[in-house]
């Protein structure tokens, strides 16, 4: 009996063993069933992961088409700046041949 408490102390098994009947009170109300593992560790790992790094990835794409565009956008107002400048640059010389 010491034993049990000392590990029931040590490993903080009460709180955890209320939190798991918590979770089975919070679960009787659910219809669909609860995930099982099968047995195969693959099968298992890709049936929980897959949908997460589905979603992930979409969120990715979606945020690589956003800094696409805004790449887009800056690279039009980089050149529009270096034509401008070329522009300015041959009004100085122009007006620099007409002062002289």
């Amino acid at each position: 009996q010491e034993e049990i408490q000392e590990v029931k102390n040590e490993g903080n098994l009460e709180g955890l063993f209320s939190s798991l009947d918590k979770i089975v009170e919070e679960a009787k109300d659910r219809e669909e069933p609860a995930w099982r593992p099968s047995g195969i560790p693959k099968q298992d790992i890709c049936s929980t992961m897959v949908p997460y790094f589905l979603k992930h990835r979409s969120h990715l794409r979606r945020v690589l088409r956003e800094k696409e565009e805004e790449n887009r956008k800056v690279a039009e107002s980089v050149l529009m700046g270096r034509d401008r400048i070329a522009e300015l640059q041959q009004l100085i010389q122009a007006r620099q041949q007409a002062w002289q």
